[in-house]
């Protein structure tokens, strides 16, 4: 159908000419309203035509509104990708913006960074390079550093866990993770890790599942952490650790063992 309307445009010059012989003929008006949206360039587009002022045919941008209130004028299409943003946002020429993603206000962008379809970037929002956001994430009120995936559906930044967010912008209440916390490069957290404030995380630390970190605890790089161990005081050789509270993995072992063996003991 998009090949036929185009070539169909072309006898009258243009695609205006053709939608105001349309508008114009009451007999045509309601084939024209079935005819809402057709192929134009890449992407799918919507005819605008203003038959008044004579206006040229434009693709139509949904409405799409800010944190700040700001309207869809302030939107435009980005040229990697096809999605949108705002006009104040950084983003770097290689970055990619899939069709359906919106960059918001404000938010920065790095080089190579890839924002997948149906993903929002809220306002002032960072986004270091190299890295992934998949599939209709939702991002808001955080920086996301460099080489990072963030995969599909994830939400970041919302209030109601652990802070909230006033008028004027300012959080009142940070995360439970993230108040004065610290984390280095190439860490894993796996999942319900809990860390509390003010903790200093090194570069290539490992957390199981529910691990804990109490507050004003530091770890020392190169350190893995078996599934619900509870960090009570500080870690500064590299290695691995377990137990409540946590020691190292050899130790918490032969508590282990020795929990057990007295356990038959008393219940042969």
């Amino acid at each position: 159908m998009a090949l036929t309307v185009t070539r169909f445009a072309s006898t009258f010059g243009s695609s205006s000419a053709l939608v105001r012989l349309m508008l114009g003929n009451s007999y045509l008006q309601q084939d024209f309203r079935a005819l809402s949206l057709w192929r134009a360039g890449h992407f799918h587009a919507s005819f605008f035509c203003s038959v008044a002022s004579g206006e040229p045919w434009r693709p139509f941008l949904p409405k799409l509104e800010d944190g700040g209130g700001t309207n869809n004028n302030e939107f435009q299409r980005w040229h990697n990708g096809e999605g949108t943003f705002h006009k104040s946002a950084r983003i770097d020429p290689t970055a990619v913006v899939d069709v359906g993603a919106v960059v918001h206000s404000k938010a920065v962008l790095g080089a190579h960074a890839h924002i997948g379809s149906g993903a929002v970037v809220g306002p002032s929002v960072t986004i270091g390079h190299s890295t992934k956001i998949w599939y209709n994430v939702t991002l808001s009120n955080c920086t996301i550093g460099d080489l990072c995936v963030i995969h599909n559906g994830v939400c970041i930044g919302q209030d109601g866990f652990g802070f909230l967010v006033d008028e004027h912008g300012t959080m009142i209440k940070k995360p439970q993770i993230g108040h004065n916390v610290v984390i280095g490069k190439n860490c894993l957290l796996c999942g319900q890790v809990g860390i509390a404030g003010s903790a200093t995380i090194g570069d290539y630390v490992t957390m199981g599942g529910r691990v804990a970190v109490l507050d004003h605890v530091s770890i020392v790089s190169k350190v893995r952490l078996a599934a619900t161990s509870c960090v009570t005081k500080d870690i500064v050789k590299p290695g691995d650790y377990g137990g409540f509270p946590a020691v190292p993995i050899q130790e918490w072992r032969r508590q282990v063992a020795m929990q057990s063996r007295i356990s038959k003991k008393q219940n042969p």
